[in-house]
């Protein structure tokens, strides 16, 4: 696919999400990848949306955030892992995003999260133009770009100032603030799809964890059901209490 600028034509015409590749062809690198993309998501989701009751932001799971053209044009794109942008439709001109153009909306990411399959080197990679991690201090500048090392259990989080990324320390609970959003970042030792992993999960401000939508319908299933065993118990004392005034002559008022 070759692009090409006619100086005579006013304006430039750049190509969009839908003109450019949404996929370089390579395979996701581990079974891990995509459940924890699905798990950051969906426990994030209810902040996005007080964050955005009208709806304008987009989530990216191993995305292309194209930004600058190239031949081939994929070669112009980094694709994060996990990302979110604030304050950009969800959809395009009635369509679902196939990536993310920065040319064509300018907004940086708040976040973008790598999940490291190797020894993350490629992450850490500052060759001007080239590397990953110079392409996003310099060029995409995100606030916030987390590099989450699973076999280590590990998050290195770096905050955009001044040009620059800079490491966030973790808080007293071993978290990471992302104080735009009120929440934390950290890892979360648990089961989920089946997996027992350090997983990279989401907190409130106060430390609590962000549930899933599954694990909030478990939370509610289980609050019943203590409601009805308290509610059986209560049944059960009565009952009895009934039967041993009867025994004593005394007839209950109900």
């Amino acid at each position: 696919m070759t692009f090409t600028l006619d100086p005579s034509t006013d304006p430039v015409t750049l190509p969009d999400h839908t003109q450019l590749p949404e996929s370089d062809g390579t395979f996701v690198k581990n079974f891990q990848e995509h459940p924890q993309s699905i798990l950051l998501t969906d426990s994030i989701e209810p902040i996005l949306q007080k964050y955005h009751p009208d709806g304008q932001y987009a989530i990216g799971q191993d995305s292309g955030i194209y930004w600058r053209m190239t031949e081939p044009p994929e070669k112009g794109a980094e694709a994060p892992d996990w990302f979110y942008v604030p304050n950009v439709p969800p959809n395009l001109n009635g369509q679902p995003r196939r990536s993310y153009v920065l040319w064509q909306e300018f907004i940086a990411p708040l976040i973008i999260l790598e999940f490291v399959s190797g020894t993350g080197k490629d992450e850490r990679d500052r060759t001007p133009w080239t590397g990953k991690f110079f392409i996003y201090e310099q060029v995409i500048r995100p606030a916030f770009y987390g590099i989450y090392e699973v076999q280590k259990s590990r998050i290195e989080l770096y905050r955009h100032v001044a040009n620059r990324f800079e490491l966030v320390a973790a808080n007293e609970r071993g978290h990471f603030p992302i104080e735009e959003l009120g929440v934390e970042l950290g890892i979360w030792q648990g089961v989920y799809q089946n997996s027992e992993l350090p997983w990279l999960r989401w907190w409130d401000a106060s430390g609590n964890l962000l549930f899933t939508g599954w694990e909030n319908s478990e939370q509610e299933r289980s609050i019943a059901l203590q409601e009805r065993l308290i509610a059986e118990q209560e049944r059960q004392r009565s009952e009895k209490l009934m039967v041993q005034l009867r025994a004593a002559g005394i007839e209950p008022q109900l």
